[in-house]
């Protein structure tokens, strides 16, 4: 008879992306979109952001994340997948939810892109005022 392996699920947002997290039990192989993580995020500072809850717990090599993003950039989607990870990680062991809200990576980043206003340019930006 196969024993089934915990799985530990979650979701993560940051900006207008969303992504849904599965945590394994495993040797640290990260999936995202069907894609390995390399391809999937060529920039290092965007791979360094999925590995910040493995360090702030010290779960390095420990689980194999598969996760599915869509919406929003690249680094809004690695922010995303973050989010997605600590909350998993926080599921899977409470003991480790301490050091993960110290690090600030349960917290959903607030952060929005301010919406365009009727007879401006932009958010802020202002046509150029003219006095004659």
């Amino acid at each position: 008879m196969a024993t089934k392996t915990l799985e530990y699920a979650a979701t993560g947002r940051r900006k207008t992306s969303v992504a849904r997290v599965r945590l394994t039990a495993g040797g640290g192989k990260v999936t995202v979109n069907g894609r390995d993580v390399n391809e999937f995020f060529p920039v290092e500072s965007l791979r360094s952001l999925l590995g910040q809850p493995f360090q702030a717990t010290s779960t390095e090599q420990k689980y194999d994340v598969v996760a599915s993003v869509n919406g929003g950039g690249p680094t809004g989607q690695a922010g995303a997948i973050r989010h997605g990870i600590a909350r998993a990680l926080s599921l899977a062991d409470a003991n480790l939810r301490a050091p993960l809200k110290a690090a600030g990576l349960l917290t959903r980043d607030p952060r929005m892109k301010e919406r365009k206003k009727s007879g401006q340019p932009g958010a802020r930006k202002r046509f150029q005022f003219s006095k004659r």
